[in-house]
């Protein structure tokens, strides 16, 4: 767990599989497995993403993790990273992603 928010750091990963995750208490949740390449491996995530994304198009997409955080367990599912989004016009999550490919486990400056 990191004391200072400056310390976070939040790394580049690629969705490798995603799945919806209705035992969860928040609605519209998704479990998602990350690969941050191979220096940082791969880690879980879950992320409340089902209001604008379909899980089967998660899979192959770069997104940027918050990855110091610690973890939590959600309804027995362990979160590893916070994945980052912003709110969109109904307040629900949208994804910060990169617009071109870049390398996994790359970290935000």
């Amino acid at each position: 767990m990191v004391e200072n928010p400056f310390d976070v750091e939040i790394r580049v990963g690629e969705v490798l599989e995603a799945e919806a995750f209705p035992e969860a208490n928040k609605p519209k949740m998704t479990k998602l497995w990350i690969d941050l390449g191979e220096e940082h491996g791969e880690i879980q995530s879950a992320a409340q993403l089902d209001h604008h994304y379909d899980p089967a198009e998660l899979e192959g997409r770069q997104v940027l993790c918050a990855t110091t955080l610690g973890s939590v367990r959600i309804a027995g599912f362990k979160s590893e990273a916070l994945t980052v989004c912003v709110p969109g016009e109904e307040e629900y999550p949208v994804l910060v992603e990169p617009d071109e490919e870049v390398p996994l486990g790359g970290l935000l400056f």
